[in-house]
């Protein structure tokens, strides 16, 4: 599967604003990549039934490093409460809300993370109760379409010429809410899916193509297990080979051995955020599409048009689902000058069991998005597993960011960067190694992908980022 065909899957198209871009690698070391959570601490108290703590993570996938923590306290994963999963190649810093002992909490020793206690609390957080996250990112290896190197005064003008185009077709200091790469995989977008195969209760596809499905960017032994599979569908014979990291196919497998036909028992082995992501991949495939057929019609994104649903908008950026309103002729011009002062927000729709899509004509963009995205009859309950049946909600189509500076960053000898650096780019990268490398620091929104905005910004494929 080519770049832009991997794109055009995810409706990954379109920019919102002309220019070159400024190519380059993301994660070329995982100190590139650095997330921090703005969140406010849990109201704390002594006899709180629930540990605080503040965890900075190197190199961790948030779902693995919670499975070990949980581990390593002797509950279940289900009693760590979290507000958002962050990138796993990056060196992150988040709030979790623990359902396990102080001392148990600081006793816990997980390589490559650093725990620290803050109290104990009575209250529980949940998905994007934070308040955003601030990123400061290095893009190396800047070049111009033509595969030519960039030095760094070039990036940095044409990362503020994107910026101001950006401000003039969307208002300044907003881009399009695309959801990011990382939501479905890059190089191997397994997860919709997958998601698609639990919404049509075929468990045995969403094993599957969970341990089946190609990736783009396979190492050799993790493509003789995948192509293993997809030849013998013999469990016992891919555990022989199974990479030591794909734990989650592991676990698939060893069910597979203990009960041959047991597909559902095979993928309730996934950890349940992982279950939860498939269903919801698939609801942000339809909502990219969408996304992508608004900016396809050529109608803004930040003003509404006959039809929208609008809700109002927080500053932090959430919008308030529960307060939804369909644009009228008798309310449009309000609605259009509340959306330009950032009070509403244009919304597009994470479809669902009760899901409400807009009139009009932008009714008809979303459902063009569904048809892209093969969705338009699907029924989102999922009996076999009630817990993910989704019943929908609205999603911003565009989203502000703040504090945004850009800089020149320090160059790096080759042995403290990635394999894929000392490699060299491909006829399909874009990146040069001697094009300059620029530090970019900016804060988004609970939900937001800072890969989008840096996808703005560069313009290289998917598998960059």
């Amino acid at each position: 599967m080519s770049f832009s065909s991997v794109e055009e899957q995810l409706g990954l198209t379109g920019w919102s604003a002309d220019g070159d871009g400024i190519g380059g690698l993301l994660k070329t070391r995982v100190e590139d990549f650095r997330v921090e959570e703005i969140a406010r601490i849990p109201a704390l108290d002594p006899k709180g039934r629930f540990t605080v703590a503040r965890v900075s993570l190197n190199n961790w996938e948030t779902n693995r490093f919670l499975g070990r923590l949980a581990k390593a306290c002797g509950i279940s994963r289900r009693r760590i409460f979290s507000s958002g999963m962050k990138d796993k190649r990056a060196v992150t810093s988040q709030i979790l809300v623990i359902d396990a002992p102080r001392a148990k909490v600081e006793a816990a020793e997980i390589t490559d993370s650093i725990i620290e206690v803050i109290g104990r609390t009575h209250h529980k957080i949940g998905m994007s109760d934070h308040d955003g996250n601030r990123f400061t990112i290095t893009v190396r290896g800047c070049c111009d379409s033509d595969g030519n190197p960039v030095d760094s005064k070039e990036a940095m003008s044409r990362v503020r010429q994107i910026i101001s185009g950006m401000s003039e077709r969307m208002g300044a200091d907003s881009f399009p809410n695309w959801i990011g790469p990382q939501r479905f995989g890059s190089t191997r977008p397994v997860t919709p899916e997958v998601g698609r195969s639990v919404v049509e209760g075929n468990f045995e596809k969403a094993c599957d193509l969970y341990l089946g499905m190609e990736g783009q960017s396979d190492t050799e032994d993790v493509w003789q297990f995948r192509k293993l599979w997809r030849d013998d569908r013999d469990a016992n014979a891919c555990l022989k080979i199974i990479p030591e990291h794909l734990g989650y196919e592991k676990s698939i497998l060893e069910s597979l051995v203990e009960n041959p036909e047991d597909w559902l028992r095979a993928f309730k082995r996934l950890p349940h955020s992982l279950q939860l992501l498939s269903v919801h991949s698939l609801q942000s495939l339809a909502f990219n599409h969408a996304l992508a057929a608004r900016m396809d019609s050529g109608h803004s994104l930040i003003e509404p048009i006959l039809g929208d649903l609008v809700a109002p908008l927080h500053a932090n950026g959430r919008i308030d689902v529960s307060k939804l309103a369909e644009v009228t002729e008798s309310n449009l011009e309000r609605c259009r000058r509340n959306c330009n002062l950032g009070r509403l927000s244009v919304t597009g729709p994470l479809p669902g069991l009760n899901s409400q899509l807009a009139s009009g004509e932008q009714g008809k963009i979303e459902l063009t998005g569904l048809k892209r995205s093969g969705l338009t009859d699907v029924d989102w309950r999922v009996s076999s597993i009630p817990r993910l049946t989704s019943s929908g909600t609205r999603r911003p189509l565009s989203v502000p960011f703040d504090s945004f500076s850009v800089e020149e960053a320090q160059e790096m000898s080759e042995d403290q960067l990635s394999q894929r650096w000392r490699d060299g780019p491909s006829n399909a990268d874009r990146w040069h190694p001697e094009g300059a490398s620029l530090r970019l620091r900016f804060s988004l929104p609970p939900g937001t992908y800072a890969t989008v905005l840096m996808r703005e910004l560069m313009k290289s494929p998917l598998d960059h980022y």
